[in-house]
């Protein structure tokens, strides 16, 4: 073998040795750089995953105050409702304890109104009565109505049936009035609707006292005719 072909041989072996390394260097790179891909895309997964619970965390925290904040509103609604409540109960008793004490002193002045209206009574002792009476000439007449005033405040009206006509015919007498009163001058007016007419009477009459006083309006012949007495033996006292 010529030396020119020996120096070719070992210069292709030199560079084959030298190659090889590089060629595994290169191999070995691409495995490390596949591996960095791989942790890398896990990482980026994790991170993920990471960042999805992060954001499910602050979803849940903001459902979470936002439930918190219902609640004590609510809480405070309460509150003020039976604070309310409290301040309607308390007005209501004291309503209700005046009305009570209220009541009470109607019915203290009524009992001692009722007391010194029996004291007058028997201090007095005077009652008036009012009557109304037909002669039994006024068949042909029928009184229809009658309406009573003493002291110019109306006392009583009077309506009259055809049985009351026939009554009073027969001698029946109508008591219109009678309650107790002052032993003063009282004036009675008496107003009757018979036959169509309407005719109008008044007396002036004197209670004495501890005695009935009597006031008798008769119809007769188309006029009201007034008559009065007294008596103590029908007094109610």
């Amino acid at each position: 073998m010529q030396p020119t072909t020996r120096f070719a041989l070992a210069a292709l072996v030199a560079l084959a040795a030298v190659g090889a390394p590089v060629r595994g260097a290169h191999a070995q790179e691409d495995v490390n750089q596949q591996a960095y891909r791989t942790k890398r895309e896990q990482l980026l997964k994790e991170l993920e995953q990471t960042q999805q619970q992060l954001a499910d965390i602050r979803s849940q925290r903001v459902e979470l105050q936002a439930r918190i904040e219902s609640v004590i509103a609510q809480m405070m609604q309460e509150r003020a409702q039976a604070l309310l409540m409290s301040n309607e109960s308390n007005a209501l008793q004291q309503l209700d304890a005046l009305m009570t004490s209220s009541q009470d002193n109607l019915l203290a002045q009524r009992d001692r109104f009722l007391a010194i209206g029996d004291a007058v009574r028997r201090r007095t002792g005077a009652v008036l009565v009012v009557l109304l009476r037909a002669d039994s000439s006024q068949a042909a007449t029928d009184i229809q109505s009658a309406t009573l005033t003493v002291d110019n405040a109306p006392a009583d009206t009077r309506t009259y049936s055809a049985t009351a006509n026939g009554a009073l015919r027969l001698g029946a007498v109508d008591q219109i009035y009678r309650a107790n009163t002052l032993p003063t001058t009282h004036t009675i007016a008496l107003q009757l609707t018979a036959g169509g007419q309407t005719l109008s009477q008044s007396i002036n009459v004197t209670a004495a006292g501890e005695s009935v006083t009597y006031v008798q309006f008769a119809f007769r012949n188309g006029q009201l005719t007034p008559t009065t007495w007294s008596s103590r033996g029908t007094t109610p006292f």
